[in-house]
């Protein structure tokens, strides 16, 4: 099941000509999940990847970079006429702020909208992983990260040793992968220990916490805040932010795989948080908008950033080849160019 990470915004406090307010989107499988909806999070998308079909929003916290997109999001997907019901998820003081946003959007929506408050550390269950929240430190008002954790996938299955039992290849050998028993071979005979599933970690605003370095725990990747460089640690020590060293220093002690910086001032190009992060924790990136990072199975690779030009360039068609169609609108045909 494909698993990755959308960058929609990774700016600070205020949006720059090159990075939009904060906006995560984990795609997994058919799922699309939102983590934060900073202002303009909509046009982002729909100069990227298009105004996806959300399941779920989830707020890390109520400073306006990090949700004033979203009553904007709600009235869109209302007159774009959405049915399917949506859940969002934050910390206490969710609904009492979207009760005040209701001028905005308005009590009649054509979808169910859900308002969940969530308790420090509550998961939420769903099919085949959940997502949990965190607490950590942003201000006096509750600010959560986010852990998603796939469920464990089964071990692999061996059907040299399965053969070996007396079972023959065909239903039999599906019906041990399902953990049934065929004949006197039991299905833990024949098949590996079970494979974690993949971890990943979003932890919204925050000066440096202990309960985020233990929930990123060998995750597969951490997207970290990082404000600030070193020289600003008593600025982001009064603001509650994160400098590139502090979030170098999360994901070296919680043995993650990769570390994505996000929330970039707009005082930073980003090569600069990089090149500090990496001194501390090589394997660190600082996305840009709109670039993604995969995350595939660990037995098919490590998680990696795709950048946006990349992925572009990997969607589009060849470029020695043309589209023509007829007058009528008929069926295209690829005609390769001389």
């Amino acid at each position: 099941m494909d698993l990755s990470i959308f960058f929609a915004g990774t700016a600070g406090s205020v949006p720059s000509a090159r990075r939009g307010l904060p906006a995560i989107v984990i795609h997994r499988g058919g799922e699309k999940l939102l983590f934060d909806c900073g202002e303009g999070t909509q046009r982002q998308l729909l100069r990227s990847i298009g105004l996806v079909e959300l399941d779920t929003v989830f707020v890390t916290h109520f400073h306006a970079d990090h949700w004033l997109g979203l009553p904007g999001m709600l009235k869109s997907l209302a007159l774009r006429d959405r049915e399917k019901p949506l859940a969002v998820y934050g910390p206490p003081g969710l609904k009492a702020l979207m009760e005040a946003m209701l001028v905005v959007y308005g009590r009649h929506l054509p979808y169910e909208l859900s308002l969940i408050e969530l308790e420090r550390w509550e998961e939420v269950e769903r099919r085949g992983y959940s997502v949990a929240s965190v607490p950590v430190s942003h201000g006096e008002r509750p600010a959560y990260g986010y852990v998603l954790l796939e469920e464990d996938r089964p071990g692999e299955f061996d059907p040299v040793a399965a053969e070996r039992l007396g079972v023959r290849p065909g239903q039999d050998f599906g019906a041990l992968q399902r953990g049934e028993t065929v004949g006197d071979v039991r299905s833990e005979q024949v098949m590996g220990p079970p494979r974690k599933g993949r971890k990943l970690v979003i932890s919204g605003d925050t000066s440096p916490a202990q309960a985020l370095t233990v929930a990123a725990h060998e995750a597969d990747v951490l997207v970290h805040e990082a404000t600030f460089v070193s020289d600003e640690t008593e600025r982001a020590a009064e603001t509650s932010h994160s400098t590139a060293r502090q979030a170098a220093e999360v994901a070296r002690d919680a043995g993650v795989g990769l570390l994505a910086l996000t929330h970039v001032s707009s005082r930073y190009a980003g090569g600069e948080l990089r090149d500090e992060a990496r001194a501390i924790f090589a394997n660190t990136e600082v996305p840009r908008d709109f670039d993604t990072i995969e995350v595939p199975f660990p037995e098919r690779g490590p998680a990696r950033l795709v950048r946006w030009s990349e992925r572009r360039a990997r969607e589009q068609p060849p470029a020695d080849v043309l589209e023509a169609a007829d007058g009528d609108g008929a069926r295209a045909e690829a005609v390769a160019a001389p």
